[in-house]
């Protein structure tokens, strides 16, 4: 379903990712002789920020960890929801229906595990898909976007642009980078024109040339 609906390198990757966390998994599995954490709300907490940070890492380089991961990844494909919010869904049923096994207690620290995890997970993937679009209008367009390319290595388009009060044209520089990026481009464009005026805003998913392929 993967390969049919995603493709095949996050299939592939996807695969790499299952058999890592089955072998980590046993090879951590006898850590507890050494080091025992008694406190539940502790290991939840804990467990559900680093695994959020792991989980969106992984989703964030086109793979998974298998299983639910997969579906998720599907679903986001075809509405555009959240990965993490699909995989906390799931695995809420998935929790339910392990209550006759290790009990409601257990469920429930689970739970607030997977809560935390999806919060952390979609804040982390936010946070790295965040990109910031940039129009410049400016007199020295020319030299500032041959910095840009040249120091920068972003791309830039000249749209053409008429002043509504003066009716001159002119070409206004638009660009998207990232948010390590801006302020370098930032001060590039303030030492090159002091009066040029920059407009920035968010812009959270950028595909093509330059940018990393999306998971979907």
């Amino acid at each position: 379903m993967g390969m049919k609906q995603v493709d095949k390198e996050f299939c592939i990757f996807s695969l790499i990712g299952m058999v890592s966390l089955a072998g980590f998994m046993i090879l951590t599995q006898n850590i507890s002789y050494y080091y025992t954490m008694n406190d539940m709300v502790v290991s939840s907490v804990y467990g559900g920020i680093l695994g959020g940070i792991g989980g969106a890492i992984v989703f964030q380089n086109r793979a998974s960890m298998g299983g639910t991961d997969i579906i998720a990844v599907i679903l986001k494909k075809k509405t555009g929801g959240s990965i993490a919010n699909y995989l906390f869904a799931m695995n809420i049923v998935v929790v339910f229906i392990g209550t006759r096994i290790n009990g409601i207690s257990i469920a429930l620290y689970t739970l607030i595990s997977m809560y935390i995890s999806s919060e952390v997970m979609n804040r982390v993937m936010n946070g790295i898909e965040r990109k910031k679009l940039l129009f410049v209008v400016t007199q020295k367009e020319r030299e500032i976007a041959d910095h840009i390319i040249r120091e920068v290595g972003r791309g830039v388009t000249f749209l053409h642009a008429q002043g509504a009060y003066t009716g001159n044209e002119r070409k206004v520089i638009y660009c998207i980078v990232t948010l390590r990026q801006l302020p370098k481009i930032k001060k590039l464009i303030e030492d090159k024109d002091p009066q040029a005026f920059i407009s920035i805003l968010d812009t959270s998913e950028v595909h093509g040339k330059g940018f990393k392929k999306s998971i979907v």
